[in-house]
């Protein structure tokens, strides 16, 4: 069961290390409280992608623990992880979406399993969550038809069908056009109100990060070099936060 008391934050990251062929996350320490956004921002390969795999328990740590839905994940085994997923969604950069279904098919698959839900209740949700998502003329459109930023709609349509308490968005407006970038942030800004829902968000886009998120995680060479609301970024005297804020998008 959560242990809440034990482990107040939603997510937390304490003393986290990871290498692979070089050192990826040094000491890595932040929080995520329940209904709130985290950005996570930083150049290529600064561990943004890694910290995500940790939170989904893709990846175990080297060293210090992972905290997720107020529980300890760090050393749960596959069974224990599968129930934490249901919990905790992923938008994957790519969408990961079935080609061989259509856009309705894709988000009806998150609710085969859910024996809550008969034929029609399925079909509803279906339908509402298009809605919601701004995408109901694509129902029937196949993901090849699709969009960059019409698939990322999509993914997150599929992740709000498992009713999700979190949901973590990799890049989600990267190699969108400004308009869909403009969609897409807005509907992030809209789910995170209206269902309360928890986010960590791995972006290079500044506009995004002013947007949508409450604090700012800063990656460099694999440490934290600012944790904080997103209002004190501005404030802060360290030479590569500087270079951040003085371009238009991080890469």
């Amino acid at each position: 069961m959560p242990e809440i008391d034990s482990f107040p934050h939603y997510v937390e990251f304490r003393h986290v290390y990871k290498t692979f062929d070089h050192p990826v996350l040094v000491d890595s320490n932040f929080h995520v409280n329940a209904g709130e956004t985290v950005a996570i921002i930083g150049r290529s390969g600064v561990g943004k992608s890694v910290t995500l795999s940790h939170i989904m328990g893709f990846l175990r740590p080297d060293e210090g623990r992972v905290i997720v839905a107020h529980e300890d994940i760090t050393d749960f085994p596959e069974n224990e992880l599968r129930r934490i997923r249901k919990k905790v969604t992923m938008v994957f950069q790519s969408g990961a979406l079935f080609d061989s279904m259509t856009v309705a098919e894709n988000v009806l698959f998150s609710l085969e399993l859910r024996e809550d839900y008969n034929e029609q209740n399925k079909e509803d949700v279906v339908n509402g969550l298009l809605g919601m998502v701004d995408i109901s003329e694509a129902r029937d459109s196949y993901p090849a038809d699709l969009s960059t930023g019409y698939k990322r709609a999509v993914a997150i349509a599929r992740a709000l069908a498992a009713q999700p308490e979190c949901i973590l968005y990799d890049e989600p407006t990267t190699m969108v056009d400004p308009i869909m970038s403009d969609h897409l942030s807005d509907l992030m800004l809209r789910l995170k109100r209206q269902l309360k829902l928890t986010s960590v968000v791995v972006t290079h886009d500044l506009d995004l990060m002013y947007k949508v998120a409450d604090r700012v995680v800063v990656l460099f060479e694999g440490r934290v070099i600012f944790f904080g609301p997103v209002a004190d970024l501005q404030k802060s005297e360290h030479p590569h936060i500087r270079e951040f804020l003085e371009m238009d998008r991080v890469w």
